[in-house]
């Protein structure tokens, strides 16, 4: 069961949606519409929001954008983790982990399992990091994105969360890129 210090202050995530499908708008968007809607209702900020095809370099511009804008701490995208041959949302995101995080895509099947049995195995739910930002890939459906955000990221994006949780993590996601001066004998 989550556990949260509540002697500790919320720290809010400006956090970016994106959708992938060939068939959505933004009136017929209702999965971007959900985790909108859960993270304002969660007291983060909604930084952006956008809508592209099923197409990876699509899908990696976007991310790119997105992860070099200080403004931006987490990306949420819906859609495109299935397994046909137009579901390339995972292999857009993998391509720029620096660092995959295998809990994630296993937690949701995890969670999955119960509501929709066996069928969770067809998610390829993923999320890591990239340049400081943390990227999770979530399926098309609103019961889908709501399962991803209240089970999991709900949690993990609220620094009060024990006994650890990934906002406390974000000012050392880059340490990686800097140099220590060599030491003297």
């Amino acid at each position: 069961m989550p556990k949260l210090d509540e002697t500790r202050p919320f720290l809010a995530c400006n956090i970016a949606v994106l959708t992938v499908s060939d068939t959505r708008d933004e009136a017929s968007d209702r999965s971007g519409n959900a985790l909108a809607e859960i993270i304002a209702r969660d007291g983060h900020k909604l930084a952006a929001r956008a809508i592209v095809k099923d197409d990876i370099g699509l899908i990696q511009a976007k991310l790119k954008a997105w992860i070099a804008d200080p403004a931006i701490d987490v990306v949420i995208s819906t859609g495109g983790t299935g397994v046909t041959g137009r579901d390339v949302t995972p292999e857009a995101f993998e391509a720029l982990y620096e660092k995959k995080i295998d809990g994630f895509g296993e937690m949701f099947r995890m969670i999955s399992f119960p509501k929709i049995g066996t069928s969770a195995l067809q998610s390829r739910a993923t999320g890591g990091v990239s340049g400081g930002t943390y990227l999770f890939a979530l399926p098309g459906s609103p019961s889908a994105c709501r399962d991803g955000w209240d089970d999991i990221l709900k949690w993990q994006l609220d620094n009060r969360h024990r006994p650890c949780n990934l906002v406390e993590l974000m000012p050392r996601l880059q340490e990686h890129l800097t140099t220590k001066p060599k030491a003297t004998v």
